[in-house]
């Protein structure tokens, strides 16, 4: 079952761009939506996305890095929901890391290679983060309403 799971995994974060990043703070929980680029290795999926530092989940993460995500679709027919749900860790990327978690966007998300002037003058002042899950599920209401497997992240 593991790799049958793993490969739903695959599948499903290939098939998506949007994860919705929740953070709590100073000024108690928050939820932003944010793209991702997904990279699996072993069976960990690191999820990289961008911030500029000034969000309030940017703040968020500076004083606690613990997160939960969320990445479905909107739908509007119950039985048809399929999701991932996870907690873990944001890291801050920089030097190798960073240009890494930027290449793999890039592949994901071609504008970021090819970036006008204003966005590109926008890419250069936003931060690099990568998402670390402790934990993760994968809801599948097709298998059951309330279907939901616990990916093993080794």
């Amino acid at each position: 079952m593991t790799g049958a799971l793993h490969a739903r995994v695959d599948a499903f974060l290939a098939a998506h761009h949007v994860m919705t990043l929740a953070t709590v703070g100073e000024h108690g929980p928050w939820a932003a939506a944010v793209f991702y680029a997904p990279q699996r290795s072993a069976s960990c999926w690191d999820l990289f996305f961008l911030s500029a530092p000034r969000t309030r989940h940017a703040a968020d993460l500076a004083r606690d890095p613990r997160v939960a995500i969320t990445i479905q679709r909107d739908y509007d027919d119950w039985p048809e929901i399929t999701g991932v749900q996870a907690e873990g860790r944001v890291e801050r990327l920089d030097g190798d890391a960073r240009d890494h978690a930027r290449a793999l966007y890039a592949q994901r998300f071609p504008l970021v290679a090819r970036a006008p002037a204003r966005i590109a003058e926008a890419l250069a002042r936003v931060h690099w983060y990568r998402v670390v899950p402790a934990r993760m599920f994968l809801i599948d209401n097709r298998l059951g309403f309330g279907h939901r497997d616990e990916v093993d992240l080794g």
